[in-house]
Parts: structure tokens; C-alpha cells; sequence
């Protein structure tokens, strides 16, 4: 079963983060799709640790991470990555994938 989690940065503004919460929850809406989690960087919950694990544990053998942020900055070039390898490696076995292009996300969301 393959999950998708739409990863923010997060914000200290709680509506910020709800916001992100609810285009999550209308993506899952739309796509039909069963696992469908928001993961946040920074300064809310859950972290992308914690969504992951609770994929895992509803059954996800894949997991799709799509990146929910304005521009490819650092945290999507250096960030993300290092902690999609550390997630890894805790989950044998599980494929844990990052998009990152524009296209690619644009697929999940059309």
C-alpha cells in the first residue's frame, strides 16, 4: 500500500499549519487515496518521523513524500533528503520517495 505525506515547514502561526492540514485532507479527498498524512519540518506536528512510523504501522510498504513549499530551497535540496535516508534506514524494507520536481508533484495533485 503506498501513503503520501505532504511536508511543510511549519509555522508557530497554528493556522498556517491548519491550512496545510486541510489541502492534505482534501488531496486524500479528491485522489481517493488511503493514507494520506501531513508532516511538517519545524515547529508543529506530527514530524515526518512520526508520519512515517504511523504509515508503517497502518500498513504502507511506500511511502510518498510530497514537498509542500514555495521554492526548491535548502530544505528541500539538503533537508529532506538527508532525513528520507535516516527514515530509511530505521524501515527496512519500506521504499520512502521524495518529489521534488514541480511535474512530478503536479501528478499526485491533478
Amino acid at each position: 500500500m503506498t501513503g503520501i505525506i505532504v511536508f511543510a515547514h511549519g509555522s508557530t502561526v497554528e493556522e498556517a499549519n491548519e491550512g496545510v492540514r486541510a489541502m492534505t485532507s482534501e488531496l486524500a479527498l479528491r485522489g481517493n487515496f488511503d493514507l494520506v498524512d501531513t508532516a511538517f519540518l519545524d515547529c508543529a506536528v506530527p514530524t515526518l518521523s512520526d508520519s512515517v512510523a504511523e504509515m508503517v504501522a497502518r500498513g504502507a510498504g511506500r511511502i510518498v513524500v510530497v514537498p509542500f513549499f514555495l521554492t526548491l530551497g535548502i530544505h528541500l535540496r539538503r533537508d529532506l533528503p538527508e532525513i528520507v535516508d535516516r527514515l530509511s534506514s530505521l524501515h527496512p524494507g519500506l521504499r520512502i520517495e521524495s518529489q521534488t520536481r514541480w511535474r512530478a508533484i503536479r501528478r499526485w495533485w491533478m
